[in-house]
């Protein structure tokens, strides 16, 4: 995406696993990467971790999560990547955004999605729960339905508590179907960074996003991909790709324990010349 004559500076954030993480460690990992330099902290919402069994440490919630970050940190940028519809009423969901906003001074990217399939290892998390995982259609339509009844209470006709601003919502997905929802109904996409189909997805996100009436160059692209100094490097083949296809945020996914010294080289990579 060509912005005044330039490529748009792309933001970079990381993501903190947190299937089997500690909260002190998550803690220092959010710290070492806002002083090194980066734009944005996420993590998952997940409730188990599919590859460990029963009596593991279990996987911290992104919600809590997000909320204790947003008090030890100061500039960096928040958001579950994604949060999954099925796992908190969307009405209950809309006060804890305008909440979480409040907390961290504006600073919250409200990610949502439909959750795994049936055929995903995170469909034993929503029947340990009580959740049944329906069909792709209608995970789909339940993202639909979130976003417009998260939209009317932040409007403040039901006496709802108001963002201030409304964070904007960016919607998960890997196909077609949930890049034109982002682009319809939400402020952004978020996908895999090296998806096969990336530039067909954006295109079709930012198409919806023009047939609602709205300016396509403002939805929020979003991707994710592992930590590789490759992706790191401001002027690597691989990141003027995603630049080139309007990726405003690369999303780079750090495991647990978290190496501060790690964070911080990755910091310094992105101001390397």
């Amino acid at each position: 995406m060509i912005l005044s004559g330039r490529l748009h500076v792309m933001k970079t954030d990381l993501l903190l696993i947190p299937m089997s993480a500690q909260w002190a460690d998550m803690r220092a990992a959010a710290l070492a990467a806002e002083d090194a330099g980066f734009d944005g902290l996420w993590t998952w919402d997940h409730l188990r971790d599919p590859d460990v069994d029963a009596g593991g440490p279990g996987v911290p919630e992104a919600w809590t999560v997000l909320t204790a970050l947003a008090e030890v940190t100061r500039r960096v940028s928040l958001g579950p990547l994604v949060l999954n519809v099925a796992n908190r009423h969307p009405g209950v969901l809309a006060n804890m955004a305008a909440t979480l906003q409040a907390v961290s001074g504006g600073r919250l990217l409200l990610g949502l999605g439909a959750g795994g399939s049936r055929g995903t290892p995170y469909a034993a998390e929503q029947a340990a729960i009580g959740q049944s995982v329906e069909r792709d259609k209608v995970r789909a339509d339940r993202v639909v339905e979130a976003i417009g009844l998260i939209r009317r209470l932040w409007s403040g006709e039901a006496g709802f508590l108001q963002p201030e601003p409304p964070p904007p919502i960016i919607v998960g997905g890997f196909g077609p179907r949930m890049a034109g929802i982002a682009g319809r109904y939400g402020d952004g996409f978020n996908t895999q960074a090296f998806h096969p189909q990336l530039g067909d997805l954006v295109r079709r996100a930012r198409e919806e996003h023009t047939a609602s009436g709205r300016d396509a160059s403002q939805l929020i692209v979003t991707v994710f991909a592992g930590m590789d100094a490759r992706i790191v490097r401001p002027h690597s083949r691989a990141r003027q790709l995603l630049e080139r296809t309007g990726v405003q945020r690369l999303i780079l996914l750090v495991s647990p324990p978290f190496d501060a010294d790690e964070i911080r080289a990755a910091g310094r990579l992105l101001s390397a010349p």
